[in-house]
């Protein structure tokens, strides 16, 4: 009887991949994936720690998980939960058998061969996993392809220096062998991943090159079969001019960006250790408008940062009025363990927070439905996600990343790329229909 795994995917879409990678090696080794928790011989939660509210859901997951589970499956979490929790993950959940760093997930057959022992890793080993990781014998329509690992920025925020370490770039060989894989087995989008991934920078010990994120954009874009290129997430002092010029001559770049600020304030900033000027950021995107006219803007908020004021925080709303964001996440802030802003002083009451929050989801929602509304009429080439929960209509997504529903399915009309005009929208998605 083939046995059986269960995966589940918390945070970003570095973990999407993670997961995939996690599925594909579970494959090898003689697994099929299922959706059923009690049919699942090992159950893997794969989780984010970015914010708190992220952490207690893992937990709260792996209880549902222990109470479902079948009495001999082995279960565990990989990933930054794994990081941060370290050993005390097995103290709170005691029948846990694995917990895996975001770094070590490559170390889970190791438990397959001997399911008695409990499996801890959480090292920052830097690369290894991506040599001994097997590749996906089908890709996805969209391949998610990290180029680099951790941070070195050190937000006083973010916890990610502490769970991902500090920044590796991957060799270019390396990257674009994944990509021409991904090419060759399936995929029409390649998305670049990092935690800063703008700051990829790889020198060959050989040539003595220096490859940057804007080289691979090149690369890539030979490929045929590659019709959409782009990347995530950018920190805006790494967005060179080489990269921006990209925008302007590579047509497989998508015109849309995510580049977070996180405030608007440069008070906050500061604090934050986030070292830019709001005018350089201003300069930035103009620049990026200059270079793609047509290209939109996405970011992401922190609300409520230790010591914000009223003022700091109306300036942040001043930011969104000027740039009008299209597509936006923003939090409350909530303190991470391992951080320098968990320490400082000013927390911000939790009630202030909540009402900042509702105050700028308001705005950021009404500019994202107004940019909704602007696309009907307009036809865009948009890539097929494949059919929507119901079966009747198929969910396509715009350049823009917006989503994109036909209504409904005719014979053949599924294609992984189509020309869609665009009939309606709303704050959430649009309506379309396929131009023959």
């Amino acid at each position: 009887m083939t046995r059986k795994f269960f995966i589940q995917t918390f945070g970003c879409q570095m973990n999407v991949y993670d997961g995939q990678r996690i599925a594909a090696m579970l494959n090898k080794h003689g697994f099929s994936q299922t959706e059923n928790l009690a049919d699942a011989d090992i159950i893997i939660l794969n989780t984010c720690a970015v914010r708190e509210k992220a952490t207690n859901k893992v937990f709260s997951a792996l209880g549902r998980v222990r109470r479902a589970k079948k009495t001999d499956a082995l279960f565990g979490i990989v990933g930054c939960v794994a990081r941060e929790a370290g050993e005390t993950a097995f103290k709170r959940i005691p029948d846990l058998n694995f917990v895996l760093g975001p770094q070590s997930y490559h170390k889970l057959p190791e438990i397959l061969e001997n399911p008695d022992i409990k499996l801890f890793n959480i090292d920052l080993t830097g690369l290894e996993k991506f040599d001994e990781l097997p590749q996906m014998e089908k890709s996805p329509t969209v391949a998610y392809i990290p180029i680099q690992e951790g941070c070195n920025h050190c937000c006083t925020y973010c916890i990610v220096p502490y769970t991902r370490g500090r920044e590796l770039s991957r060799p270019f060989k390396d990257v674009i062998r994944d990509t021409e894989h991904a090419s060759e087995t399936g995929a029409i989008e390649i998305c670049f991943l990092g935690q800063n991934v703008n700051g990829y920078k790889y020198t060959d010990e050989t040539t003595g090159k220096t490859y940057r994120l804007s080289d691979l954009i090149k690369e890539t874009a030979k490929l045929v079969n590659i019709k959409r290129i782009r990347f995530t997430s950018s920190y805006p002092t790494e967005m060179t001019d080489d990269l921006i010029d990209m925008f302007r001559t590579e047509p497989k770049l998508l015109p849309f960006l995510n580049m977070p600020i996180q405030s608007g304030s440069q008070n906050v900033l500061t604090r934050m250790n986030r070292p830019y000027s709001l005018g350089l950021y201003i300069d930035i995107v103009n620049g990026l408008k200059s270079a793609r006219p047509d290209i939109q803007i996405s970011s992401d908020f922190i609300v409520g940062f230790p010591g914000e004021t009223e003022e700091d925080f109306e300036q942040t709303m001043e930011i969104v009025k000027r740039i009008r964001y299209i597509n936006s996440y923003s939090f409350k802030y909530s303190p991470r363990p391992h951080t320098a802003a968990a320490l400082m002083k000013d927390q911000i009451p939790e009630s202030v927070k909540a009402d900042r929050l509702a105050k700028l989801d308001s705005y950021l929602n009404e500019l994202q439905r107004k940019f909704n509304e602007s696309c009907i009429g307009k036809t865009m080439e948009c890539l097929c996600e494949g059919p929507d929960k119901t079966g009747k209509h198929l969910v396509y997504r715009t350049p823009y990343m917006q989503q994109c529903i036909v209504n409904t399915i005719k014979d053949n009309q599924e294609k992984q790329l189509a020309n869609i005009r665009i009939t309606a929208a709303n704050k959430a998605s649009l309506r379309g229909d396929i131009v023959d």
